[in-house]
């Protein structure tokens, strides 16, 4: 197992690295701050200053050395709309961010394993089929509109949960968590819901075919013909094995979740990571752009890893392979 994590850790170093600078050669390339930093009548001798100023006259080598050492420092520089440091900026809206992604892979999580499990042990029943054919739905409609046809039954037809927005937030160690008040709930469903939906579809998907494979394995029958009731069959051999590729599945779609939020914020004006991100975008603003993906990049990073070591854990075959090779 030590080799194993050993291996993994280093591989998730290397993925950072590469990441790190693909990040920054690739941001480097997108338009000039200055013409939307700089007074519109300044001159070019302004125009010089205020780049001087952001280090932005320095040739590209001299920057990317620059990032480097900061960045292991823990410093992705300075945002030039909000004059703060970016990362500041970034970690200010991270935990609305990380809210709706956690409260969208709970639905999904809630609405994927029980309906999968369903239809995996009916297969060939109307409920099973009902389900199946349900979840193509999951994979078809785009997240914006759900959000908006969400937006016009629940808030304008039926006015019993707001539009868009967080809603109030309560301290928890430093940290401000719309989970805790009634209203941030009601703020918080329609958008997690929203981003959930894929991911519930695929969820209902990889437990369905786990557990029709599942349900034909020798030792199912056996522990049928110990007398083990149905009930126990599943919860105990069959929701077991089918957890496999579900956490390694959930882990990513986690990191997706957290990264590709875009959509629904913006569709639902709530205040995360990705609203920050289009808004700096448009405004060239490259250190909250560069601080949000280098943050992403360590997120998914940090979860494929914790994946793995779960998938290990629960799977003993794959340290045992690891040590081999």
């Amino acid at each position: 197992m030590l080799v194993y994590m050993i291996r993994r850790v280093s591989q998730s170093l290397l993925v950072v690295a590469v990441m790190a600078s693909l990040v920054f050669l690739a941001v480097f390339a997108v338009g000039d701050p200055i013409d939307i930093l700089a007074n519109p009548n300044a001159d070019q001798a302004e125009r010089a200053a205020i780049a001087q100023s952001l280090g932005l006259d320095r040739p590209l080598y001299e920057q990317f050395g620059l990032f480097v050492v900061n960045a292991l420092q823990g410093d992705l520089g300075r945002s030039f709309v909000y004059n703060l440091p970016a990362i500041d900026v970034i970690l200010e809206r991270l935990p609305a961010t990380l809210e709706l992604a956690l409260v969208g892979l709970l639905f999904s999580i809630g609405i994927g394993i029980p309906l999968g499990l369903t239809a995996g042990l009916k297969p060939e029943s109307w409920v099973g089929r009902t389900i199946m054919s349900g979840s193509i739905l999951g994979f078809s409609l785009p997240n914006f509109w759900i959000g908006l046809m969400l937006i016009l039954l629940f808030a304008v037809e039926l006015r019993i949960l707001p539009a868009g927005g967080r809603g109030p937030t309560t301290s928890l160690f430093g940290v401000e968590l719309a989970l805790f008040t009634l209203e941030g709930w009601k703020h918080l469903i329609l958008p997690a819901f929203t981003l959930a939906l894929y991911k519930a579809a695929l969820v209902i998907r990889i437990a369905q075919a786990g557990t029709r494979d599942v349900m034909l394995q020798d030792y199912i029958r056996f522990a049928r013909a110990k007398g083990l009731s149905r009930s126990r069959i599943i919860s105990v051999h069959v929701l077991k094995n089918i957890l496999i590729p579900v956490i390694t599945v959930l882990g990513l779609e986690l990191g997706s979740m957290i990264a590709f939020a875009v959509v629904t914020e913006t569709v639902f004006a709530y205040p995360g990571m990705g609203k920050l991100l289009i808004d700096s975008i448009n405004r060239l603003d490259r250190p909250i752009i560069v601080a949000y993906l280098m943050l992403t990049v360590l997120i998914f990073v940090i979860i494929n890893l914790v994946v793995d070591l779960l998938y290990a854990a629960v799977d003993p075959r794959v340290r045992l392979s690891e040590a081999r090779g």
